[in-house]
């Protein structure tokens, strides 16, 4: 096998693209792209030609012959997938859709949300001539959770930011960032000042337990944590209690992996990545010498991927270990069963950090008199109280309401038919589709919800916005793209300087005082990636 796919990967598919055989599937149109946990080379029909190499933006194809040992299960990963879904019948894929060109002069529409729906919204709206887009953002800065969502130590993902700075390059690209709607400036605004709006506001709140004392201090969600330890503005000076020697995770997808990490990390490693430093300073004073995580499903349904699982059971200097394997699951069910029943079998070393999971165990309550002291859990009928002066849920996101759309309280949604809440009002992402899906998920949800809106263009549905400048550009604070270039350069700077991708800056005051230094600075290029 030549090439090989050694991660979760973006799945922006950009090396489907580039393949000149057709061996990376599933690709754009065929089952399961968007949802499976990566895309796979073909060992059968890969030529070897490193084309896909040079387009992925996340670095996640390797020759098999540069795979390092904790890279070697994902050589049989990629070629078990083409034992279960054969390809030779598929033709290949046009991935680039057809220009459309719109029948007005100008097509000006207004996206919210700066984050890799947003991003990848405005990337298929400037492949059409004649389009100009404004993108959106509470925050200063751009990208949602690939700057403030993806675990540090996981460098490689951030990568997929190459992808956006291709996107910013565009002709007819820009941003009004540190601009909140509903304050700054309101709905009705963009609707007036462009013929489409497109909100991709994401899923910002987390889901809750529901049991006593989840308010306690020492409880907290992973979202805000996760947030605190990449730096963002509104959770970079929380405080988290470090100082007991357990920490539990309730949850056991991706995110209460990565929290669990970063708990138990060294800390010389995590000053390498662009970690808070804040964060960064708090984690080397930490007592936490052990991360329980706690799901309520079984081995086989846990909702973490086998690739970061893979990564996981890889790690060194930490002890990644099983208890209380349900007697009821087959060890070799599946290849998740498969890695889990080997870490049960393992035996802690002395002195290490360790990573404890355990399935099937329901917290029923927080326990502590001011503070956070233990855990009550269920286990098979068997109730138990687990010290630990740190809770944290990591049970997944949900959206907020946004003001003027509807919204579906139940799946934390807003109604929509292909991205279309009514002609004109759009949504792309986790608030149409529900927090699901990868990075590059976010690039076929956003092509759907653009396809729609060229749809109602083209059938007359769309109001042209109201003539002269647009009143929603005027927001004085509002940072444009040389203001975010310039806070960019300015945190890789940092970062050369003490060799690391970059020093954060987490203050939002600090944040606008470097854009506000860059005005009439010349825009970069960049080359789409």
């Amino acid at each position: 096998m030549p090439y090989v796919v050694t991660r979760s990967c973006c799945a922006d598919a950009s090396c489907v693209l580039a393949c000149p055989v057709n061996c990376i599937h599933p690709a754009p149109g065929e089952p399961g792209f968007g949802q499976t946990e990566m895309l796979y080379v073909d060992p059968r029909t890969c030529v070897d030609c490193g084309a896909c190499t040079t387009a992925c933006p996340v670095d996640a194809l390797k020759p098999h012959t540069g795979l390092t040992e904790a890279e070697l299960p994902f050589l049989e990963l990629n070629r078990a997938y083409y034992d279960a879904h054969p390809h030779e019948d598929r033709a290949p894929m046009a991935l680039v859709p057809a220009q459309r060109r719109t029948s007005a002069p100008e097509l000006r529409v207004a996206v919210v949300g700066a984050g890799p729906a947003g991003l990848f919204a405005a990337d298929e709206l400037l492949r059409h001539p004649g389009v100009t887009v404004t993108v959106h953002d509470r925050l200063p800065t751009p990208y949602g959770l690939a700057r403030a969502g993806v675990a540090p130590d996981h460098q490689d993902t951030k990568r997929v930011a190459r992808l956006f700075r291709a996107v910013e390059s565009q002709p007819g690209f820009s941003y009004r960032l540190n601009t909140e709607i509903g304050r700054d400036l309101h709905h009705e605004d963009l609707v007036r000042d462009h013929h489409a709006v497109i909100y991709a506001v994401g899923a910002a709140a987390d889901r809750r337990l529901g049991i006593d004392g989840e308010d306690l201090p020492g409880s907290a969600s992973a979202t805000d944590f996760v947030a605190w330890y990449n730096g963002h503005p509104d959770h970079s000076a929380a405080p988290y209690a470090l100082d007991g020697e357990r920490a539990v995770v309730i949850g056991n997808g991706n995110v209460a992996l990565d929290v669990a990490r970063v708990l138990t990390a060294d800390p010389d490693a995590l000053a390498r990545t662009d970690i808070s430093d804040r964060a960064l300073a708090a984690l080397r004073t930490s007592r936490v010498r052990e991360v329980l995580v706690l799901g309520r499903r079984g081995p086989a349904e846990a909702a973490f991927t086998l690739p970061e699982l893979l990564a996981l059971a890889a790690l060194d200097g930490v002890d990644v270990l099983v208890r209380g394997w349900p007697a009821d699951v087959p060890p070799d069910a599946t290849p998740k069963t498969a890695v889990l029943a080997e870490l049960a079998a393992r035996t802690p070393v002395p002195g290490r950090r360790r990573i404890v999971l355990r399935f099937r165990t329901r917290p029923t309550r927080i326990l502590g008199d001011g503070r956070v002291t233990g855990l009550t859990v269920e286990t098979a009928g068997a109730v138990e109280n687990v010290e630990t002066s740190l809770v944290l849920r990591a049970i997944g996101y949900r959206a907020r309401p946004v003001p003027g759309l509807p919204f579906d309280g139940a799946t934390g949604t807003v109604p929509h038919e292909r991205g279309r809440v009514r002609p004109g009002v759009y949504v792309a992402g986790w608030i149409k589709r529900g927090a699901n899906g990868f990075i590059g998920t976010n690039k076929s949800c956003a092509r759907e919800t653009v396809s729609a809106l060229l749809d109602d263009l083209e059938a007359g549905l769309l109001t042209a916005p109201a003539g002269g400048a647009p009143a929603s550009g005027g927001h004085p604070e509002a940072v444009g793209l040389d203001g975010w270039r310039a806070i960019d350069e300015s945190e890789r700077a940092a970062g050369r300087h003490q060799g690391r991708p970059r020093v954060k800056l987490v203050d939002r005051e600090r944040l606008l005082a470097t854009a506000r230094s860059a005005p009439g600075r010349p825009t970069a290029r960049f080359r789409r990636a």
